[in-house]
């Protein structure tokens, strides 16, 4: 209802009178009068934190934040829509029956087969590639020129007279390709595990379901059925070869889940290695003509021989 020209207006005392008591009456006001005089603050406080009213606020903020946690980390495929890759929309075991490495051909679905962990935080920064191998192709270039020029200077020397020339030079290389890694971001790397064809769609079921379930890396891929029985590549990604901590952690997990043992491969004896992405891109394998290793650990190393 609105209200009349002469309802609620500033000199109309038909809404208070002595009686109003807008303070309250005298019984009242002596009574909070009493209250603040006794009030202890640092009892108050001491004891705050145990009051009902306040146990319950903090739960239910607590609820909040885990729904907003949540919520945070709803599943993310980077692999979605990927023909080879699995997708959110299916379990592992529905997964592992449309793609099993042994018998999925390469023809149909190129080389490899993927998986991700759906919870994994999103990169915000993406890698420069393009730009890594072009100045780390110049940084191999250079350091190929300097070699020759090196090898030139000292006809009929023992190569490994050279080769001590050379060391010093190789490591600067190395450091210089790591730092260009992470200069453009590209720093993930990878165990490799090399399961015979026999033995891929157990492994690979494995490392699919760790993946998933977050308790390996970000990614995983394994390399389908080229047509002959070599033992087929498994890599388990990192995203970042310099976390040396999480690199171990996966390589444990590896171990307990049964994919390797103390000493390597399950079963062979052999270590398992850990390769940089950066050296994948520049090509650079075992024996490669600069003489840096192609790996950057061994399970071996990270796990203590014989222990």
């Amino acid at each position: 209802m609105a209200l009349t020209e002469n309802e609620g207006v500033e000199g109309d005392d038909s809404f208070l009178s002595d009686e109003s008591s807008f303070y309250g009456g005298d019984d009242l006001r002596s009574e909070f009068e009493e209250r603040v005089e006794s009030f202890n603050p640092s009892e108050y406080w001491a004891s705050h934190h145990l009051q009902l009213s306040v146990i319950a606020h903090a739960t239910i903020e607590k609820e909040k934040m885990a729904t907003s946690v949540t919520k945070s980390q709803e599943a993310f495929n980077i692999y979605e829509d990927y023909p080879s890759g699995r997708q959110l929309s299916e379990t592992v075991e529905v997964f592992m029956k449309r793609l099993p490495p042994l018998s999925t051909s390469i023809i149909e679905y190129g080389p490899w087969i993927y998986v991700a962990n759906p919870y994994f935080p999103k990169r915000h920064v993406r890698e420069d590639q393009a730009t890594f191998i072009r100045k780390g192709h110049e940084l191999l270039e250079d350091f190929t020129a300097v070699k020759a020029g090196i090898e030139a200077s000292m006809p009929g020397k023992a190569k490994t007279v050279i080769g001590r020339k050379l060391t010093p030079l190789r490591k600067q290389l190395e450091l210089d390709i790591i730092s260009l890694a992470k200069e453009t971001n590209c720093t993930s790397g990878k165990w490799m595990l090399f399961p015979s064809a026999s033995d891929v769609n157990t492994h690979w079921s494995l490392v699919a379901k760790g993946t998933v379930a977050g308790e390996l890396g970000h990614a995983a891929k394994v390399a389908t059925d080229d047509g002959t029985q070599n033992a087929r590549l498994i890599c388990v990604y990192t995203p970042d070869f310099s976390d040396k901590k999480d690199v171990k952690r996966v390589l444990e997990r590896l171990l307990a889940m049964g994919l390797c043992n103390r000493n390597g491969a399950l079963a062979e004896g052999r270590a398992i290695y850990y390769k940089a992405d950066a050296y994948t891109y520049l090509e650079l394998n075992s024996g490669n003509e600069y003489g840096l290793k192609a790996s950057m650990f061994s399970s071996r190393e990270m796990l203590g021989e014989g222990k």
